[in-house]
Order: C-alpha cells, then sequence, then structure tokens
C-alpha cells in the first residue's frame, strides 16, 4: 500500500534539489558577473562586480589631468554609479527567478490534498496571521500608492 504523504514529500524533495540545482548555477554565474559603463565625453570606463565592487577604472584620454577635481570626481561617482545600477539590475533579474519558491514548494506538497485542511489551524496559530480574504483585501490596498 502506497502513502499519499510519503510521495508527496518525496516530490517536494525532488522538486528541492532541482531549486538547489539551479540555485548554485545562479550563484556561480552571480559570482563572474560584472557591469562596465563608460563616462559621456569617453573618459572613462568603470568596471564593477556583481556586489558593485571596483574591478576596474580605464582611462582613455589624458582629460582628466585637465580637470578640476570637482569635475574628476563627479564624473568618475556618475560613472560608477551607472556601472553598479546596471549589475544591480542583472542580479535582480536573476535573484527574481526565484520569487515563487517557497509557494511552489508548499503547492507541490499540499496542494491536491487535505492536508491544507488539516493544517489550516496551525496555520491560523502563527503570529500576524490573516485569513487568506483578509490576505487578498489587505493586498489590494496596499496596491494603492496615491
Amino acid at each position: 500500500m502506497s502513502n499519499p504523504f510519503a510521495e508527496q514529500i518525496a516530490l517536494a524533495m525532488d522538486e528541492m534539489r532541482t531549486e538547489l540545482a539551479k540555485a548554485e548555477a545562479v550563484q556561480k554565474e552571480m559570482n563572474e558577473l560584472t557591469a562596465s559603463a563608460t563616462s559621456k565625453d569617453r573618459t572613462v570606463t568603470a568596471k564593477v562586480g556583481a556586489q558593485g565592487q571596483v574591478v576596474s577604472l580605464t582611462f582613455h584620454t589624458d582629460g582628466y589631468r585637465e580637470m578640476a577635481p570637482a569635475e574628476l570626481a563627479k564624473l568618475l561617482t556618475d560613472v560608477l554609479n551607472e556601472a553598479r545600477a546596471s549589475v544591480g539590475e542583472q542580479v535582480a533579474e536573476r535573484i527574481g527567478r526565484f520569487e515563487d519558491l517557497g509557494e511552489t514548494l508548499r503547492m507541490s506538497m499540499t496542494g491536491g490534498t487535505e492536508l491544507d485542511e488539516i493544517l489550516a489551524p496551525l496555520y491560523a496559530m502563527r503570529p500576524g496571521h490573516e485569513p487568506a480574504d483578509q490576505q487578498k483585501k489587505t493586498a489590494r490596498q496596499e496596491e494603492f500608492h496615491g
């Protein structure tokens, strides 16, 4: 006789293994991520890593030698911020792939069974728990940014 709960756990574990492999691949990819930005006047290019660390600064001309310190500082700040924003977008895109992971795993474990009904009283005991209909109402209220 098969145990449906054990089968659901096995399926959830398979899903976890798959997601873990994906996460490890994304981690490796993110460790190698870089982004570059070049100033509008093409004086300098900044390259940054996934955590925003400066990997390199390349000066394409000697024009920076003629700049006032404040002007050079602004140029470097702008190009570094642009490169950091670019790498930040890349990181966010990769992390966004895992946005619904928790819900996916929960549904793979409990979807289509009476387990949700059995666990409902336990869910209700969690601090800050709101019934599903109240959560939807709250979510709609939070959408308004007026």
